[in-house]
């Protein structure tokens, strides 16, 4: 037997199909994921019951993967992780329930993880230390959130969306503009050719002390923008050239990232914060990490992301995570439920 604590990690939150082992919260041994993208590209978004189906058809292929990729055996594996929420129950079930399954019979602990929470140990897993007080924002399709991070498993919310997430709105935005699914990159790589103050669209701070976020109103400038005022009209976009679909995507993302980066520095100045953590799936955008590291630059404080690999959903970051609660003795039983919102 080897003398680290090997934790099997299991991620069915959305659309994405994910084992990992990890040694001692940062050692990857292995990480499989097996991507729903193209399902549910046809619809423009995630189909909670094709995700569901697409897990209990890919999870034990990707669990057994995992494991060999490892180079350990099943007697080796210490603990069971599983993401349990938050995020679609249907999807969540098929993982929890093969968890809690694994657990019962290797008779190994078994750890509940909260995915978003997760996302943030992606961000301090290659940290040699964590400099607090932290602040860290995830930002993903279904969540854009800030936590006052005192460590990887005591995390205070600051504030959270009131509507739209931001990985959402890249979504629907990219929808209106007729671009592929998933959104976010295809936002990102028109963006690219685009003047970002080619259109002032808005920035919904809320209340001058407010950590909320809304994108709503910014999603639905961008409709305005395209269909006329009160929708009255037919969609422009198809008459629009490459480089007006560029200006207006450009000037979407850096309305977003504008948000996020003011929202941010607000939280850090709040708990006078010497660090700031940036997780989720957005977080792989590049000119959200240069905002962001140009604001940390200019307040002298340290910056920690994901890695790009890391930023979609993935097994790693529930492993990681689920290291410092089987060192803290957290464990589940096995009426462990999926919830699809944070308990």
């Amino acid at each position: 037997m080897t003398d680290s604590i090997n934790i099997l990690g299991i991620e069915t939150s959305c659309d994405e199909t994910a084992a990992a082992v990890v040694a001692d919260g940062k050692i990857v041994k292995s990480s499989v994921v097996a991507s729903q993208a193209k399902l549910h590209e046809k619809y423009g978004g995630v189909v909670p019951e094709i995700a569901s189906r697409a897990h209990v058809e890919s999870l034990y292929p990707v669990i057994k993967q995992a494991i060999e990729d490892s180079g350990l055996r099943a007697d080796q594996i210490d603990a069971v992780a599983i993401a349990n929420q938050p995020g679609l129950s249907i999807a969540l079930t098929v993982g929890v329930t093969a968890a809690k399954t694994l657990a019962m019979m290797w008779e190994k602990p078994l750890i509940a993880v909260n995915h978003v929470h997760s996302h943030l140990q992606a961000a301090m897993m290659d940290a040699a230390e964590l400099a607090l007080p932290a602040v860290a924002l995830v930002v993903s399709g279904g969540h854009t959130s800030l936590y006052d991070c005192e460590s990887a498993l005591d995390l205070k919310l600051m504030g959270s969306t009131i509507d739209d997430a931001a990985g959402e709105a890249f979504d629907k935005v990219a929808t209106i503009l007729n671009l592929p699914y998933p959104g976010g990159p295809n936002i990102e790589k028109t963006a690219k050719n685009g003047n970002p103050k080619a259109i002032h669209f808005p920035r919904s701070m809320l209340d001058k002390d407010s950590l909320d976020f809304s994108f709503s109103g910014l999603k639905t400038a961008v409709l305005y923008h395209c269909y006329g005022q009160n929708m009255k009209g037919q969609s422009q976009v198809s008459k629009m050239t490459p480089q007006e679909i560029a200006d207006i995507a450009a000037s979407f993302q850096a309305a977003v990232i504008d948000v996020l980066v003011k929202k941010t520095k607000r939280a850090a100045e709040k708990i006078n914060a010497k660090t700031i953590l940036l997780g989720g799936g957005v977080a792989a955008n590049s000119a959200l990490r240069e905002a962001l590291e140009k604001m940390a630059n200019s307040t002298k404080r340290t910056l920690l992301v994901s890695p790009k690999k890391y930023c979609t959903d993935n097994a790693v970051m529930v492993a990681s995570l689920a290291y410092y609660k089987y060192k803290a003795g957290m464990f589940a039983d096995l009426t462990l439920e999926a919830k699809a919102t944070v308990n």
